[in-house]
């Protein structure tokens, strides 16, 4: 087939347009800018546009499927040729549910943890040798890309609810009709698309209703919003309710206790062991052993950004976590306070992305850092601008947060003055964004703070 995608750069997009390059499709593409790494892994398999910008004459009565790009605009000018055409123009997920169609289709939702449930799933399929295909939001070691689209009789889909395209206004998760759901968890987000917290509640009414007739919802027990839209609803569907099995902390590793076995872990955190278990229901239904899931699942070492050890010595550990909504933020401060009880804790969350600095979203995070010694929040002063929103102060911030200790920073460098300042003995550092705090050298900033000898 001949296939062309508009908005060719982004993460997922460009992503797809290898996999099905691979695939032996006819593949082109089309971006306004293309940056790295997406620039150089196009280029790599001959994808790359020779020119950036929108043209028409890329749209041909000869290409088959037009995929458009969250990043493209509904008055994309290659966009209207293909409509002109009558071209078939696809969505993201709509294309990845045409390509599986005839799979067996698991399907991550949820507020938090689809990234990590969904590479849970994939690592114990690669481990127990299992033929799958996948769509995953991160860039996952051991995978080469976020997308693989073969002739496997398995896909495994992470399911978010953000819309699926610029012409259509649909959750992504919407649109894959699982024959097994996941929901991880439920707190609101994406206010600029779902302006109230019913009316968030009311895609994952709606994603149940997608699930295939004879299929499985799995969801988390210990969620109360999750179990009462699940338990509460008239949904024909299998019901498995997951919670987290019984653990223990030994030298800093944790370890799960099952039907007498014992099996340590890579990673920590009560969300973690949850979305183990959500993982563990998953490939339950796909056919793998509690034993071989264990065993597989005591290797994982985490997905990309999620609670990623940036470095430790013998009494500071430096992580970075891709957390930004208050219910991941509160998650992520938990998980490492648990681990280490005995060390404090110096959180940094960046809000950066348009619901968390929405002044009317702003008053979730009360109590999200509550459990942090030292609580540091980060505004680049340019995200305000770049996303022209009228800044707010320190003051508007604390109240918000509901923390009298909380600390406030909107120049990167003064931040990083400050954390610099700091003598981590004894203590950890946890980052948190979904950005990159204004350009800021994580993995120097680790370093300073695993050789820090000045006082606090």
């Amino acid at each position: 087939m001949r296939i062309h995608l508009i908005a060719v750069g982004g993460a997922a997009m460009h992503n797809l347009a290898i996999a099905l390059s691979k695939k032996g499709h006819q593949v082109s593409g089309s971006d306004d800018a293309i940056y790295e790494p997406s620039r150089s892994r196009l280029e790599k398999y001959g994808i790359l546009p020779v020119e950036m910008g929108w043209f028409p004459e890329n749209i041909t009565p000869e290409i088959d499927a037009v995929i458009l790009g969250m990043h493209a605009r509904e008055d994309n000018p290659e966009l209207k040729k293909a409509q002109e055409l009558g071209l078939k123009v696809y969505s993201y997920p709509e294309y990845v549910y045409e390509q599986s169609k005839d799979k067996l289709r698991v399907v991550i939702g949820g507020s938090h943890g689809k990234t990590t449930i969904t590479s849970m799933i994939l690592h114990v399929l690669k481990t127990c040798g299992k033929e799958f295909d996948y769509l995953v939001g991160a860039q996952l070691e051991g995978f080469e890309t976020m997308v693989q689209l073969s002739d496997a009789p398995i896909i495994v889909i992470e399911g978010d609810e953000y819309l699926a395209s610029p012409i259509d206004r649909r959750p992504k998760f919407h649109l894959y009709k699982a024959n097994v759901g996941i929901i991880s968890g439920i707190a609101w987000d994406h206010i600029n698309v779902f302006p109230t917290f019913d009316n968030y509640l009311e895609q994952f009414r709606l994603f149940l209703d997608t699930i295939e007739p004879d299929g499985t919802i799995i969801y988390n027990a210990e969620d109360a919003v999750v179990k009462e839209l699940v338990e509460g609803s008239g949904i024909g569907l299998a019901k498995i309710g997951y919670k987290t099995v019984e653990n223990y902390t030994a030298e800093g590793v944790t370890h799960l206790k099952v039907k007498g076995k014992i099996y340590p872990l890579e990673v920590f955190g009560r969300h973690n062991l949850q979305n183990i278990e959500a993982a563990h229901n998953a490939c339950t239904k796909i056919g793998i052993s509690d034993d071989k899931f264990y065993s597989a699942i005591s290797t994982f070492k985490g997905a990309a950004k999620r609670l990623e050890l940036l470095g430790k010595n013998i009494s500071t550990a430096v992580y970075k976590d891709f957390a930004h909504s208050p219910s991941k933020l509160t998650a992520t401060i938990e998980a490492v306070k648990e681990q280490y009880p005995e060390r404090e804790l110096v959180a940094v969350i960046e809000l950066h992305t348009f619901s968390s600095l929405n002044k009317d979203f702003l008053n979730e995070y009360n109590g999200s850092m509550d459990k942090a010694d030292v609580p540091v929040v980060f505004i680049n002063k340019l995200t305000f601008e770049q996303k022209k929103l009228k800044p707010y102060d320190d003051v508007l911030v604390k109240q918000a947060f509901g923390n009298g200790k909380l600390i406030f920073f909107n120049d990167p460098e003064i931040m990083v003055e400050f954390l610099s300042s700091i003598n981590y003995k004894g203590k950890n550092l946890l980052l948190m964004s979904s950005g990159n705090f204004g350009g800021t050298d994580l993995n120097l900033l680790s370093d300073k703070a695993l050789i820090s000898k000045s006082i606090y």
